[in-house]
């Protein structure tokens, strides 16, 4: 597992990418398990800041349980349509899967706050020229993967 700040190190050209496909929106979308194992997607806000890419939770809600159960999850970028006029100028959507570990959060009192442990980052966008998809992935001990799709 690895740190924003590991990838960014890494490859910060990438990761630059990834953060702007995020940042196209304010709403994301998180997937934990639930108890039988079938995924929950919801509605998330995050923050990249120093310690890593952080989310907060409420007490009690099924997200939080989910993630006390297991920490596995998946986050997406928000979605946004590639320009119909030039659909090799979009800059894709970004996901990242991991582990949510509790950080205490803002002071001791607020144990709904996560930081997410960095298993696979991909950014999937359109080529040039747009008649194939560009698919980026980066794995802590692998590196970035190029990979085209036609």
């Amino acid at each position: 597992m690895a740190t924003w700040a590991e990838l960014h190190g890494a490859e910060p050209v990438f990761a630059d990418r990834v953060r702007q496909a995020f940042d196209t929106g304010r709403h994301k979308t998180m997937a934990t398990l639930r108890r039988d194992r079938s995924p929950r997607m919801s509605g998330i806000e995050v923050e990249f800041v120093d310690a890593g890419i952080c989310f907060g939770t409420m007490p009690g809600s099924a997200k939080a349980r989910d993630l006390e159960r297991d920490p596995r999850v998946a986050l997406h970028s928000p979605t946004v349509d590639p320009p119909a006029d030039d659909p090799g100028a979009w800059l894709g959507e970004a996901k990242l899967a991991g582990r949510a570990v509790a950080t205490g959060g803002h002071g001791d009192s607020d144990p709904g706050r996560f930081v997410i442990d960095i298993v696979e980052v991909v950014l999937t966008r359109i080529g040039s020229p747009p008649d194939h998809l560009v698919i980026e992935s980066w794995h802590p001990g692998r590196g970035l993967e190029r990979t085209e799709r036609r």
